[in-house]
């Protein structure tokens, strides 16, 4: 059954027609008090933990619709991370580095500085980065044809200066 709102990527618009004068740059803070704000009224209705699989799979939508528009499909992990790390980075999403990749045991370790998310946020004992594990693993299941899960295991929100994730193929 489809949503009232079902996402496709039309509902992004046309920058340069619906903000001639602003174009398409804001700021951290509207992102963070968009998604912050949604968070807090999503777990007063359903709880943190249904928030979190909420946001993941929202990352997870994103992530797949993000790899069909913005990335140009590769079977090479190198051209592909290449591509990935430009796009972040030019749309000011965050700075990705590869720490570890084993493709033949799909497991990755990836980074995320600058992130939208949390870099900056002041340190607290959790981290908050699910919608970006969602994101990741839609971005990496479109790589290589195989599902992967995703878990942010350092965060800025924890002490550390970058995201750092964990990134598993699922065995089918």
């Amino acid at each position: 059954m489809a949503g009232k709102y079902e996402f496709s990527w039309e509902l992004l618009g046309d920058i340069g027609v619906g903000r001639p004068n602003l174009g398409n740059t804001t700021r951290v803070e509207v992102y963070r008090l968009m998604q912050f704000t949604f968070r807090d009224i999503i777990e007063k209705h359903v709880g943190v933990e249904e928030t979190d699989q909420i946001f993941y799979e929202a990352g997870q939508l994103a992530g797949n619709a993000f790899y069909q528009h913005m990335i140009t499909k590769t079977d090479d992990l190198n051209h592909f991370v290449s591509q990935l790390k430009t796009v972040l980075k030019d749309l000011g999403m965050g700075i990705l580095r590869v720490e570890e990749a084993d493709m033949e045991k799909g497991e990755l370790i990836l980074t995320v500085s600058e992130d939208l998310d949390c870099s900056g946020l002041p340190e607290d004992s959790y981290e908050i980065c699910t919608y970006d594990e969602g994101f990741i693993s839609a971005l990496l299941e479109n790589f290589s044809g195989k599902p992967f899960v995703v878990k942010e295991i350092d965060c800025w929100c924890t002490g550390d200066r970058t995201c750092r994730f964990h990134a598993k193929a699922i065995e089918q």
